[in-house]
């Protein structure tokens, strides 16, 4: 079971018409909902579980710049900007605050890549810097076999999963916006290559505009309406601890990531080990995947399991008037690798002693929505071949999501109203799968 979310209840009417229908209640849905409704446009949320139910909840509330891929410095930049407002915009707690975040160099060659990277990030305007002895001491008090050098950047900071969305998701409703929650959009109807309609378990609701931000169900929503998104799901698993008293930031090392929450206990991760279910996609797009296997060959972890023969049973379309498989599976709730979390707790005890005192208090896991080049898609559907105007598509965040989603919730706003946008959408582009581009990873998961 995923952790404890902060309820949102539904609106009870599901609308005939709207001006924009966005399909999934994640931290990337809910934030394209406020900005849409903050410039007076009528929004409907239709989200088929519960707002953020599965990885905008599940993740590891980082809202980070570092070791973050160049392709995404202005936004991640602007959406820290929105972070640290996100309060007072919404009347409410997110739980952000900046914290600093620490990536640990274990060897040379990381350390100069660390290095390397700060100063590209310089250039965008993104201040970091490489720590050491005292200074590290300092930010990671209790560390007893701390790296030689460290990646530090001191603006960055974290969110509460489990309230932001909600958050934004009530102050997108009393904005004007309806939230739908257990209303699975069915499909799509488009004519003229052009979106007509949202169809949801609720009825028709008619609508020149869709926001698909569904995660990990983006690709068989999009499969539906023609678009082959090469997208896979990657299983990554968290723990939380009970209340201690340990550093105050955030850490990333190659045995073990964990920052402190508002609660006083900590969420913690394998910091070098995920999960990658083998599907039917797996084989589809094995090449447009390769380099990212590659890169992360060390971390990745290959898995043949039943969510082969579940993607092969849901793959089959179905016609609007029959359950869809979004109904069948209201929430993506995979079983956590208990295995590589007990090895990271262990780890972080050895180097952390005060963690000797703290307890698990939950497991889970969610399924992070990967690209080949583990960059997102913010963009219209154009693949260059197929396009449906009116629909925009905001996935593949790579589990990046939930730092840059205020960002990537307003660049949805811009590209949707034709306004002046936050950040360059140019790599976000759908078509660079398409076009012969074949983009590459550069910072990975």
């Amino acid at each position: 079971m995923g952790p404890q979310v902060v309820p949102v209840a539904s609106d009870l009417e599901c609308p005939p018409a709207a001006d924009v229908v966005i399909v999934g209640g994640g931290i990337i849905g809910t934030s394209s909902a406020l900005y849409l409704a903050q410039r007076g446009l009528r929004v409907v949320l239709c989200e088929k579980g519960h707002i953020a139910g599965e990885q905008s909840s599940r993740n590891w509330g980082w809202c980070r710049q570092a070791k973050r891929d160049p392709r995404e410095f202005e936004l991640i930049r602007e959406a820290l900007g929105l972070w640290r407002g996100m309060d007072a915009t919404v009347s409410a707690s997110t739980g952000f605050t900046t914290t600093g975040i620490m990536f640990s160099a274990a060897d040379d060659a990381t350390e100069q890549r660390f290095a390397d990277w700060i100063k590209e990030a310089a250039d965008a305007g993104i201040h970091a810097e490489m720590v050491s002895g005292a200074a590290m001491a300092a930010r990671m008090p209790g560390d007893t076999s701390p790296s030689k050098a460290a990646l530090w950047c001191p603006s960055d900071g974290r969110a509460e999963p489990q309230k932001a969305a909600p958050a934004i998701a009530e102050a997108a409703r009393r904005l004007g916006a309806v939230i739908l929650t257990d209303c699975a959009v069915r499909g799509i109807e488009t004519g003229g290559g052009r979106v007509i309609a949202a169809v949801t378990e609720r009825g028709r609701i008619a609508t020149s505009n869709v926001v698909v931000a569904g995660g990990a169900w983006t690709r068989r929503i999009l499969k539906d309406v023609g678009i082959d998104l090469p997208q896979l799901k990657v299983r990554a698993s968290v723990l939380r601890t009970t209340p201690i008293e340990g550093p105050p930031a955030a850490l990333w090392d190659h045995e073990f990531a964990f920052r402190r929450r508002e609660d006083g206990g900590y969420t913690l991760a394998n910091g070098h080990v995920n999960v990658v279910p083998i599907v039917p996609d797996s084989f589809r797009f094995f090449l447009d995947f390769l380099p990212a296997l590659s890169m992360e060959l060390s971390s990745l972890r290959l898995r043949l399991g039943p969510r082969f023969v579940t993607e092969w049973n849901e793959a089959t379309p179905r016609p609007f008037d029959q359950t869809s498989p979004y109904e069948e599976a209201r929430v993506l709730d995979p079983a956590p690798d208990r295995g590589y979390l007990d090895q990271a707790f262990a780890a972080l005890k050895r180097r952390f002693p005060a963690f000797e005192t703290a307890r698990i208090a939950q497991c889970w896991a969610g399924f992070i929505d990967a690209t080949p080049d583990a960059v997102p898609v913010i963009s219209p559907a154009d693949t260059g071949k197929t396009t449906i105007s009116g629909l925009i598509v905001a996935t593949g965040f790579s589990g990046h999501g939930f730092g840059i989603g205020p960002g990537a919730g307003h660049l949805v706003a811009d590209l949707l109203t034709g306004s002046r946008p936050i950040a360059d959408p140019a790599p976000y582009r759908l078509s660079r799968f398409f076009d012969g581009s074949r983009p590459r990873p550069v910072a990975g998961l």
